[in-house]
């Protein structure tokens, strides 16, 4: 008697407490539902079907992710986005972790260089990409007025084969290397100071305290960002769209570009659903790729 009881007080309060944890969580759940579930479930059906602006769509399984791999221009702008990933990336985490080393220091006002180097990041892209845009001028741009004044004439630099994607680069690089430097200062500042202390007692200098303390230390960081920074680059569009609108002759073309003009100018929805599948199983299996791979040089990760 005494356990029908028992049981019969917990239940209704057990159903009230999973009534209010569902009502909680159902504003994230609809939402996660309805923005992220749904339209994925959309794209993936869109991208086995001929679907155009007007008209009916017709299911054709398959075919256009055959057409991608046998597509010219997807592996140009497929080239053209691991070209700028592979040169963003690695400028990007050196000179964040260079800033880093240089503004982790508790210095009176200091602080004015963080928050000038990590500005870009809260400014509108489109806004940073338009300024950009007019320093890299030809005639008028303040990068070429200052080459001109030590008596060298500037190059046209977005429209450059050689020079566009570069740019586009560096001005990718100052926008968001704030972020990873604020990362790699909290990592810093949480390096123990008894091993810098016993590095020193060796007779360590900066370089090798560098090597043999900081940078182990923070390697969990290194790994965050280089995630991060890999998954942005991958996803580029709008300094593209702003700057160069994938020339010159398609050479600052990149995938998610390509993924945009295929279905808001050419309207061939299905066979942009299937490109930015693709794009997504490219960001997936490099993910996956980075995650494996921590565990030979991120610091306390080779049991995990």
């Amino acid at each position: 008697m005494t356990h029908s009881r028992k049981r019969t007080g917990r239940g209704p309060l057990a159903r009230e407490a999973q009534i209010a944890g569902w009502l909680f969580v159902s504003p994230m759940v609809l939402g996660f539902t309805l923005l992220l579930l749904f339209p994925m479930g959309l794209a993936l059906y869109m991208s086995l079907t001929d679907w155009p602006l007007l008209g009916e769509h017709h299911f054709i399984g398959l075919e256009n992710y055959r057409n991608v791999m046998t597509d010219a221009m997807f592996w140009k702008v497929l080239a053209n986005t691991v070209y700028f990933t592979a040169g963003l990336v690695p400028l990007n985490i050196v000179l964040a972790l260079m800033l880093a080393l240089l503004l982790s220091r508790s210095l009176r006002g200091i602080g004015i260089f963080r928050t000038a180097i990590f500005v870009p990041v809260m400014t509108s892209l489109i806004v940073w990409s338009i300024v950009w845009k007019l320093m890299y001028a030809t005639e008028s741009g303040l990068i070429n007025q200052l080459l001109l004044m030590m008596g060298i004439k500037g190059p046209a630099w977005l429209y450059n084969q050689d020079l566009a994607m570069p740019a586009v680069i560096v001005t990718s690089v100052l926008k968001n290397v704030g972020l990873n430097m604020v990362l790699f200062i909290a990592a810093i500042q949480q390096v123990p100071r008894s091993l810098y202390e016993a590095a020193t007692l060796d007779g360590a200098g900066r370089r090798g305290t560098f090597f043999n303390v900081t940078l182990p230390m923070i390697t969990p960081t290194v790994f965050l960002t280089m995630v991060m920074t890999v998954i942005g680059s991958l996803k580029v569009f709008g300094q593209i769209y702003v700057m160069t609108q994938g020339g010159p002759s398609n050479s600052t073309k990149v995938l998610v570009y390509y993924i945009w003009e295929k279905a808001f100018k050419l309207f061939q929805f299905g066979y942009a659903s299937a490109l930015a599948y693709v794009l997504f199983f490219i960001v997936l299996i490099l993910t996956l790729l980075q995650w494996q791979l921590r565990k030979r040089w991120v610091f306390n990760e080779g049991d995990a």
